[in-house]
């Protein structure tokens, strides 16, 4: 790098400081890791204000697409324009060949639990994950108990969420098994990036992801009924005041499909329909954007109106397929997350490829009392909650929020887990006109049909706000481009 481009980083980094988190631009001594140099050596050759020029262009670009996301009980509206950073996260192809068999393997193994614990129990009933534990998650379906899903697949559209620790290592964080969002994010950050930095994006070599929603329609189309060469399918959208509506239509007009609400459909002897201006047209597959509980007021919550009555029967005389299955969320509960390393062992007969983050159960008078006398160097989580709500991060919390989460927790321990709070990886961020760091997470999209599908890269999440470790949209996140490199 020249003297110049070596000045002008310098005033573009200004005083970019460095901790015992791991940072993904820089090593340890300072120096730049070498996947980033091209990236450095770019921004560096670039006039004072193109960076914030392109940026402004990014942002028109947006706003045009109607790139937004909802945010409930917020004063200042609902709606808003999905927060993004311009600078792209980079990710080496042999660490990404490293997550890309570590998911497949916790995938396929997730799905075998999910099979078993609705048909022979076998993993119960070798009390390797307490029976107590599946039986009282909220998201268990005993309607599902003895059904047949369509090619055994429970799990079709996954989104885990995953950090990297300070030892450069990463960590599976979440799993994501019911109606996991953003890959509509990650789709149009990388158009808007293209456009941004097109030389730079040609130069890497960046791994393409396009064709995620030719392979998501394609493992929609592998799971349709038997007897139903050219199938129907819809994506099932609560509607327009959903937080991820603008993914819903995205997603389903570049599949090509029809997006619907469930007063669209109608279910008529165990085959559902949809209404259209030519009359009733039977539909094979539904991707399901609605949670379980709203989905068959017949069967599930009886006041919801956004799902179809008589959807669920259907789908158990194996006329319609919904994806993902019901009754998926209890391998999402964050108190059996801590049982996946002993799934994954009991199932495939290997060590996790991936491991966890050590987690504390609430049900567990030993853990739990450990956990009580350290609320303020921990974690703690609502088992069925998302979107970093029913959380406490006791480094940032009150006294008075401390005493609050241990009276929730005496009084409910199944419904919370702890874990350690996580220093996990920071990525340069364009703050003003400067580059800073933020914690960032990773969430690849997991396509599991006739085989599993991983598209290279996925939303890499930030906490934008100085210091946060929170990095969901709803509480002042945002997203990144991913780029995986080739060889």
């Amino acid at each position: 790098m020249s003297a110049g481009s070596t000045a002008e980083l310098e005033s573009l980094f200004g005083d970019y400081p460095l901790d015992h988190a791991y940072d993904e631009l820089r090593e340890p001594n300072g120096e730049l890791r070498e996947h980033y140099c091209a990236l450095a050596e770019t921004l560096a050759r670039l006039p004072k204000d193109e960076l914030k020029r392109r940026k402004q262009s990014a942002d028109i670009s947006f706003l045009t697409q109607g790139i937004t996301f909802t945010v409930y009980g917020r004063d200042e509206g609902t709606e808003r324009i999905f927060p993004y950073d311009m600078l792209p996260r980079l990710i080496k192809a042999r660490e990404w060949e490293h997550i890309e068999r570590g998911l497949t393997q916790r995938i396929t193994a997730l799905n075998h639990f999910l099979r078993d614990i609705y048909s022979d129990a076998r993993i119960l009933n070798e009390k390797v994950v307490p029976q107590e534990l599946v039986y009282s998650c909220k998201q268990f379906r005993r309607q599902m108990r003895g059904l047949q899903v369509p090619r055994n697949v429970y799990i079709a559209v996954i989104g885990s969420d995953l950090l990297r620790l300070n030892t450069g290592e990463f960590v599976v964080l979440e799993d994501n098994l019911r109606v996991p969002s953003g890959v509509s994010y990650m789709l149009t950050n990388r158009r808007v990036m293209k456009r941004t930095f097109p030389q730079l994006f040609h130069n890497y070599g960046v791994r393409p992801i396009e064709r995620y929603p030719q392979l998501l329609l394609s493992t929609l189309r592998s799971l349709a009924p038997e007897g139903r060469p050219e199938p129907n399918i819809v994506l099932l959208t609560p509607g327009v005041f959903n937080s991820a509506y603008f993914e819903h239509t995205y997603l389903a007009r570049q599949m090509g499909i029809d997006l619907v609400e469930g007063r669209d459909l109608v279910a008529h002897d165990n085959i559902v329909y949809m209404r259209t201006t030519d009359g009733l047209k039977r539909v094979d597959v539904i991707y399901r954007r609605v949670d379980d509980d709203f989905s068959d007021p017949l069967v599930f919550r009886s006041d919801s109106i956004l799902g179809c009555s008589g959807l669920f029967n259907a789908y158990r005389a194996g006329n319609v397929t919904v994806t993902n299955a019901f009754g998926t969320g209890v391998a999402d509960d964050k108190a059996l997350y801590a049982y996946v390393p002993k799934i994954i062992r009991f199932y495939l007969g290997e060590d996790p490829i991936l491991p966890n983050v050590e987690t504390f159960l609430m049900t567990d008078d030993r853990e739990r009392k450990h956990v009580l006398a350290n609320l303020d160097k921990l974690v703690v989580k609502a088992v069925g909650e998302s979107g970093g709500y029913g959380m406490l991060i006791g480094p940032h919390s009150t006294a008075a929020q401390r005493e609050e989460f241990a009276r929730r927790i005496e009084d409910n321990p199944r419904n919370y887990i702890a874990q350690p709070t996580l220093d996990f990886s920071r990525a340069p961020c364009l703050i003003g006109e400067r580059l800073e760091p933020r914690h960032v997470d990773l969430r690849p999209y997991i396509l599991f049909g006739d085989k599993v599908n991983i598209v290279p890269g996925g939303l890499t999440r930030v906490a934008l706000e100085k210091g946060s470790l929170v990095v969901n949209s709803s509480q002042g996140g945002g997203s990144k481009d991913t780029w995986v490199l080739q060889d």
